[in-house]
């Protein structure tokens, strides 16, 4: 069935006027979706330099989500995940990583990085966590309020992610602007040009506008990429205490990184070690001010309830709102045919509100239970490498800042990036 085949039509997935819309509103529309009972197929938004695809199937269920993941054999990683639009050769240069690869290659990096997260390195960085949001917080204290998306949500995972590197602090600002870039989606503050109304504009300006997105993408890309490799040159010759030095001479089996693998390893470390946590932290200060109820349970007993409070900010948020598997052959999901070649795209904001797995899903509830949200994606191998830092980042943050300021509450509704892979706020104004 195509979208336009509904007796209730919905926005078409791939255009940005869609979201743009309120996130009331783009759940509805979901809710709509998965009421339909199979894959629906959609037109293929155009992008410069790209031919225009076929379209794509999105599945917007929480079974046929979690099938998918667990399914590699059938639903690829491989060309990209990233984008419904496959990867010109010079960004799959830059972003091209696990997130983009399937076995044998996956296991085989994944081996290789593996090696280097000893127990003793993730020890000292979870103590870093702690040592960074104590200063974090300490700051915001002292000002009493801010853009608690600039001041706080986005300074915790870059600072550690860098510190886990070998970042040198001169270089912090340069990392977060061109992660900035990396996932601006068609986000004009990030972009620093202006892309509103898109779709309305002349084909030459389109053209053009898509271009220049393109372009800076890349340049964000190769930048953040020749940074690491000479991090990495650096450290072959001065190896110090940190993941870099042990990313260039970890060794399994005799194989070991390429400064390509490297390069493009940590922008995935850098862009999805940081998102889910910046995200999650962000709509979670929002969400607990605009229901007091939930707040109030949690300050109750913060020790027996924060566990399940992350849990309930990532499946209502769902910061990764979605990603694209190829099939690698013909395949029936719920009646209906996909073929070899097929994109499909997982939606994870959709999975994640499903009636028939979630009692009153549109609820925000602290105390879930169960709660088998995908918002570190599916199972499968593709589940977030991450998944664990990033819950400890989110609960160091949040005891530290309600430990110490209980009164901080935000004070105006999110101002929220145009993308549509990311479910991310880009300002939020707060006061202690």
């Amino acid at each position: 069935m195509t979208s336009s085949e509904l007796a209730t039509p919905v926005p078409r997935l791939g255009d940005l006027e869609f979201w743009k819309r309120p996130p009331a509103e783009r759940d509805a529309a979901f809710r709509r979706l998965r009421q339909t009972g199979g894959p629906l197929f959609f037109d293929e938004p155009p992008m410069a330099f790209i031919p225009k695809g076929r379209g794509f199937h999105a599945l917007v269920r929480h079974a046929d989500v979690a099938e998918a993941s667990r399914r590699p054999d059938v639903f690829s990683s491989e060309p990209n995940t990233t984008s419904i639009a496959d990867m010109p050769g010079p960004m799959s240069r830059y972003f091209g990583s696990l997130i983009n690869m399937d076995d044998p290659r996956h296991a085989r990096l994944r081996r290789i990085v593996s090696r280097a997260f000893t127990p003793k390195m993730l020890a000292g960085t979870l103590q870093d966590v702690q040592t960074q949001a104590e200063g974090i917080v300490d700051e915001l204290a002292a000002r009493g309020g801010g853009d608690f998306v600039t001041d706080v949500a986005a300074r915790l995972p870059v600072q550690v992610i860098c510190d886990m590197m070998g970042v040198p602090a001169e270089q912090r600002a340069f990392v977060v602007r061109r992660a900035n870039l990396v996932l601006a989606g068609f986000d004009s503050e990030y972009l620093g040009m202006d892309v509103d109304g898109l779709e309305r504009k002349p084909f030459v300006k389109r053209f053009l506008l898509r271009g220049n997105v393109a372009v800076r993408y890349l340049r964000a890309g190769r930048a953040l990429h020749s940074m690491a490799m000479n991090l990495a040159k650096q450290r072959r010759t001065h190896p110090r205490d940190d993941l870099t030095t042990r990313l260039v001479t970890a060794n399994v089996d005799g194989e070991h990184l390429t400064d390509q693998e490297l390069g493009s390893f940590f922008i995935l470390l850098l862009v999805a070690g940081s998102e889910t946590t910046r995200n999650a932290l962000a709509h979670g200060l929002h969400l607990l001010t605009t229901h007091p109820e939930q707040r109030a349970l949690l300050l109750e007993d913060f020790d027996g309830r924060i566990d399940g409070a992350i849990e309930e900010i990532v499946r209502y948020a769902t910061p990764v709102i979605a990603f694209r598997r190829t099939v690698t052959c013909d395949h029936e999901m719920h009646g209906v045919q996909l073929h070899k070649g097929d994109k499909v795209v997982l939606y994870y904001n959709s999975a994640n509100r499903d009636e028939d797995v979630f009692t009153d899903p549109d609820a925000f509830d602290i105390t879930r239970s169960p709660n088998p949200h995908l918002g570190f994606g599916g199972p499968g191998p593709h589940f977030c490498l991450g998944a664990h830092l990033a819950r400890r980042e989110i609960s160091v943050m949040f005891r530290e800042l309600f430990t110490r300021l209980p009164e901080l509450r935000s004070t105006a509704e999110p101002d929220r990036l145009l993308s549509t892979l990311i479910n991310g706020i880009k300002h939020l104004p707060c006061r202690t």
